[in-house]
């Protein structure tokens, strides 16, 4: 009889063991066979969404009868989501529910116009670039600019973190607040003390962003050279400007390596060869940097610069005409022996 009964246990026990391993294998068990992102658009269906999953879970039928039981058919949220290693059927399901889905890494870099920094940014986002376009147009409408060119000034050269479902109003309202946040009391008043415009002030930090090179160590000495130009009433006569100016003909489908004198006379009022003052905007998407550059240039009495072919990066200083000859003759020989044209 006792041996009966501790049969019947041990029964129970190996038939309730079966069950509940196939239970937390169905539920809770590692179904992810590779690492990747599941990309889940608002107008998706539970097909769609089964398509998409397919390709990382090892078990397919199992994460669709988890999926129909949680009612994902009816309940889903659009976005990126991360299938790794680990995850069980029910921890997938519930995170799609739920909308847990995992931010994207952008990168905002000297890009010539806005329009141009969309069509990179957009590969990243639910919706194209001239949605994008459409909804930062308006809202530069609604702050009193003509489009979204013109919210230029507002994006700074840095990586940001946004979800794949971002949406216009949400990506500008990053770049609003950090540019409020930047715009502090001492700035604004070193902003008045300058006696430039913001505007200004960033046409010319887009100029020293583009000189340097992005390289810190230099802004402030070429930030001074040019407002010692401007206040002179000279032509600033920067090459970026003229580089600028091609891109935006061509619609930055050109790539200019070296300025040409030919390319001294391009019609454009970014010109700064052409036109006298400071262009009417920035020629370039800035870094914090060089806009501070700008309000903490340098004191000195630098008229002319070269870059330097002994330190690839960096430039040569003078006030003198003559020096200045001799420091850009070095300098086209430098690239004419590496035949760059």
């Amino acid at each position: 009889m006792k041996k009966a009964i501790l049969i019947i246990i041990l029964l129970v026990f190996v038939i309730g063991g079966f069950f509940g391993f196939r239970f937390y294998t169905k539920y809770y068990g590692n179904n992810i066979k590779k690492d990747g992102y599941v990309l889940i658009p608002h107008n998706a269906n539970f097909n769609q969404i089964l398509d998409s999953a397919r390709q990382y879970v090892d078990n397919k039928e199992a994460f669709e009868a988890v999926a129909k039981e949680k009612e994902l058919d009816k309940h889903f949220k659009a976005g990126r989501y991360h299938f790794q290693k680990g995850l069980g059927n029910a921890k997938l399901v519930n995170m799609i529910k739920a909308g847990n889905q995992s931010e994207n890494s952008f990168r905002i870099g000297d890009f010539g116009d806005v329009y141009q920094m969309l069509g990179k940014v957009t590969k990243k986002t639910e919706l194209d670039s001239l949605q994008f376009v459409n909804g930062l147009s308006t809202i530069a409408k609604e702050k009193g600019y003509g489009n979204a060119e013109d919210l230029k000034k507002y994006f700074f050269i840095d990586t940001y973190n946004f979800f794949w479902t971002v949406t216009p109003q949400e990506f500008f309202k990053k770049f609003n607040d950090q540019y409020n946040e930047f715009w502090n009391s001492e700035r604004k008043s070193k902003e008045q003390q300058s006696g430039l415009t913001r505007n200004q002030i960033y046409a010319l930090a887009s100029i020293v962003y583009k000189e340097s090179g992005g390289k810190k160590d230099e802004m402030k000495t070429i930030a001074g050279l040019y407002l010692n130009r401007y206040r002179k009433d000279m032509k600033l006569q920067s090459d970026p400007t003229v580089i600028y100016a091609i891109n935006k003909q061509t619609n930055f489908k050109e790539p200019i390596k070296r300025v040409f004198y030919k390319h001294l006379s391009t019609p454009s009022p970014y010109n700064t060869y052409a036109n006298k003052g400071i262009p009417p905007g920035p020629i370039c998407v800035v870094d914090k940097n060089s806009v501070d550059a700008v309000l903490n240039a340098e004191k000195n009495n630098y008229i002319f610069m070269c870059a330097d072919p002994t330190r690839l990066g960096y430039h040569k200083f003078t006030a003198s005409a003559e020096q200045h000859a001799i420091n850009a003759k070095a300098y086209q020989d430098w690239l004419n022996s590496k035949n760059i044209k």
